[in-house]
């Protein structure tokens, strides 16, 4: 199963204590908007997104379709696909995409320790 580029979207509390703390770590801004507060930053092919108030916990975040570098990979597994086998072996989802769709959609599921995972894809 490919399952694209790999990040992990941190819940911060204070955006811009954070850009500047992973800043001193090698970090730049890649994507984002401070405004917004959100920021995806990279230090060559590591992905950290920073978001200050949308969600609670850390997410494992996977694009299907993207490279480390947010370039369309011409080979890649649908995040429909990708749902419809986690399904095949019986593995529950917290939230679904809509399989009578195609391009953007998104799907979330727990690991055993409740990590959440998000398996979102843009193309």
């Amino acid at each position: 199963m490919k399952l694209g580029a790999f990040s992990i979207s941190l819940a911060v509390k204070d955006i811009k204590a954070s850009k500047a703390f992973y800043e001193t770590l090698g970090f730049s801004v890649f994507a984002g908007d401070l405004e917004k507060n959100y920021l995806i930053m990279k230090n060559e092919e590591s992905l950290i997104g920073l978001f200050q108030g949308m969600f609670e916990n850390n997410i494992l975040t996977f694009n299907p379709g993207w490279d480390q570098s947010a370039k369309t990979l011409e080979n890649y597994d649908d995040v429909r696909d990708i749902q419809k086998h986690l399904k095949s072996k019986n593995i529950s989802l917290t939230n679904e995409a809509d399989e009578s769709t195609t391009g953007p959609a998104s799907l979330v599921v727990l690991d055993p320790d409740g990590n959440a995972i998000l398996i979102d894809q843009h193309i």
